[in-house]
């Protein structure tokens, strides 16, 4: 706008600062840089989480799903994820208003947690699907590398052995003309399909995007689960170690069920 009207922007940044927009009366101005409260827009279903706002700094925010990021979402932003800074800050809102929440999305830290029950504790506490997602993709991936590096480590013993038998080195190749260390690497792609790509076997977004209910969704995640422990991938059983109480895997997922 500034450069529209030849004007000076930094000035003009200036004064809409301090006279225009009433910044140096706003109530919030002194702590503005540690956290922001806005009590009003607190309602029933919350979520919490973190994000890189700029520079690499962390904030934890919580929003009113309802608003759906538009006017009245933020119900507060805090500096840092450390708990009890977290706790002190939201804890200034009346517990009346605070119990009023009867549901609170979060991924699956324990510090999230923490400052969910602590500061709800009439909130149900449901673990975000893309969360849940996320972890199964890393394991994925891990497991991808692990398989990966033994095919190099397969193909240069290979191509070395071939050498001293004064042999050509042919290695297997697959219909789709990939060897096996191409494919490994071609397969990271694989794994971030459109859910509609998926095989039956492939269903864990299948379970989030198509269950009709809690019910169906429960039992399915649960069947889902067992499958992860009975596979002996150190990779799956690693990352939902967190989640090994199976109860905890009836997330409500309010954001398919709500």
């Amino acid at each position: 706008m500034a450069e529209f009207y030849n004007l000076n922007g930094k000035k003009l940044q200036r004064q809409y600062r301090d006279y225009l927009s009433e910044f140096k009366q706003w109530k919030q101005k002194s702590h503005a840089k540690q956290y922001l409260i806005y009590p009003q827009n607190i309602g029933k279903y919350l979520s919490i989480d973190e994000t890189a706002l700029s520079k690499g700094e962390l904030y934890t925010i919580i929003t009113n799903k309802k608003a759906k990021g538009k006017k009245g979402a933020i119900v507060a932003i805090c500096a840092g994820t450390k708990i009890e800074p977290i706790i002190e800050q939201l804890l200034k809102i009346p517990s009346k208003t605070r119990n009023k929440v009867k549901e609170i999305t979060l991924d699956m830290a324990n510090s999230m947690k923490t400052i969910a029950r602590v500061c709800f504790p009439k909130a149900t506490q449901v673990a975000d699907r893309f969360h849940v997602q996320k972890l199964a993709l890393e394991a994925l991936q891990d497991i991808r590398i692990k398989h990966r590096w033994e095919a190099i480590d397969q193909e240069n013993n290979s191509i070395k052995l071939a050498k001293e038998k004064q042999h050509e080195f042919s290695p297997e190749i697959f219909d789709n003309g990939d060897t096996r260390k191409q494919l490994l690497a071609r397969s990271r792609y694989l794994l971030y399909k459109a859910p509609s790509d998926w095989t039956q076997n492939q269903h864990l977004r299948n379970i989030f995007n198509q269950a009709k209910s809690i019910e169906i969704a429960y039992t399915k995640l649960a069947q889902w689960y067992n499958q992860v422990e009975n596979s002996g991938f150190k990779a799956f059983r690693s990352q939902f170690r967190s989640v090994k109480n199976v109860e905890f895997f009836l997330f409500r997922l309010t954001t398919i069920f709500a």
